[in-house]
């Protein structure tokens, strides 16, 4: 009897402690519930204050820079193309992409300014922006000796937002530079650096240097190209063309065509396709031809009938009856500067319009001449 009384009390203990145990559990769980906040619903009023929490908490220089990128990240470009081709076996056609670049809005009717090695040898090309909408792009014109081309998009207005355009003729080394672009396909990347030298040449596609290019050690990337290079007021000052690698990677120097530059071949792409040089009407040797014959100046190979040369009694190079070459005139100076090459002539005649008047200094069967010509519009 005793055992089966020791039994029920155990069990009645063992009920006790039970019941004691949920109730407790219960009251927690409910002082919880009472703790916890109701559920949080995100509104754009509380997104702005934790914004502006996130902001607080910045430096000047960063929230500087966040703004800069803000403001100018919009107007540039991710740049796509590609070649169409006719398969050998189904003769479908076929598009094969072909590369990336970047490029910035230049204006509100769509134009799109890029290198030109971004879509040399392209059969289409995309453009994509900054919300993200990709537009079909006609190529509007290029200026190979500038690395600069012209791409047009069919877009809204209210998607076009135009970059803000600077000057490069006053920058100074040691000063805070901006690149934005897509380097490996990375769009809306910022990098930032200074600029660490100023006049340099850098070559362009077709061969003629170009001169005045900025030095920046703001990291540059294939994909770069193309994309504009800002000052600390978000401004052009240039644009990313080219960098200086052993490994075709970032080595800390990349370069870019100044705005100055871009302001003056951009207005002559949109309207004539090229850039319309002012022309003395004659064709020039090349440089590995003057080299070859170690010809100080630039060579002139031929004269346009009816043009400048022609008018100003200047003469080519000819071949006498046994073949041999006679040379033509060499040119020497302008203006009184010194030519030793095809390409400072290009470059010096950048510096006139068409009607100016300049002073040809040549070389004529090993005597010195001076000869005015009036340079003619280029066809």
């Amino acid at each position: 009897m005793k055992q089966v009384i020791r039994i029920f009390i155990g069990l009645v203990l063992i009920s006790l402690g039970f019941f004691i145990g949920t109730s407790w559990k219960n009251k927690d769980s409910i002082a919880q519930e009472k703790a916890l906040p109701a559920e949080v619903s995100t509104t754009p009023q509380l997104e702005e204050e934790a914004e502006t929490i996130r902001r607080s908490k910045l430096n000047e220089e960063e929230k500087a820079t966040i703004s800069l990128f803000e403001a100018a990240a919009p107007s540039v470009t991710f740049i796509t193309t590609s070649n169409v081709r006719r398969s050998f076996y189904s003769r479908n056609i076929q598009e094969i992409p072909r590369g990336t670049g970047s490029g910035f809005i230049w204006d509100e009717a769509g134009h799109i300014i890029t290198n030109y090695h971004v879509i040399k040898g392209a059969d289409r090309a995309q453009v994509t922006l900054a919300d993200h909408s990709t537009w079909s792009a006609s190529l509007v014109g290029v200026a190979p000796d500038k690395d600069l081309a012209v791409l047009k998009i069919e877009a809204p207005k209210d998607v076009l937002i135009p970059i803000q355009r600077g000057d490069s003729e006053n920058l100074l080394v040691g000063q805070s530079v901006y690149a934005i672009g897509n380097p490996f396909g990375l769009d809306q990347t910022l990098t930032t650096g200074i600029i660490s030298a100023l006049g340099r040449e850098i070559e362009s596609v077709s061969g003629i240097p170009i001169r005045d290019a900025i030095q920046t050690d703001a990291a540059i990337n294939p994909g770069n190209s193309g994309g504009p290079l800002l000052d600390s007021s978000r401004k052009l000052i240039g644009v990313n063309t080219a960098i200086y690698s052993p490994s075709g990677a970032y080595a800390g120097i990349g370069f870019s065509i100044p705005v100055e530059i871009v302001k003056w071949v951009v207005p002559d792409l949109i309207q004539y396709g090229k850039l319309m040089r002012p022309t003395m009407g004659v064709e020039l040797a090349s440089n590995q031809f003057t080299q070859r014959y170690r010809i100080d100046g630039a060579l002139v190979v031929n004269i346009l009938k009816g043009g400048a040369a022609e008018k100003a009694g200047l003469f080519p190079t000819q071949r006498d009856r046994y073949g041999s070459i006679i040379l033509g005139d060499i040119i020497i100076g302008v203006d009184d500067e010194k030519i030793a090459s095809r390409n400072d002539l290009i470059l010096k005649l950048e510096e006139y319009k068409v009607g100016d008047t300049i002073n040809l200094k040549i070389l004529r069967e090993e005597e010195e001449k001076t000869v005015s010509l009036t340079l003619e519009r280029s066809e």
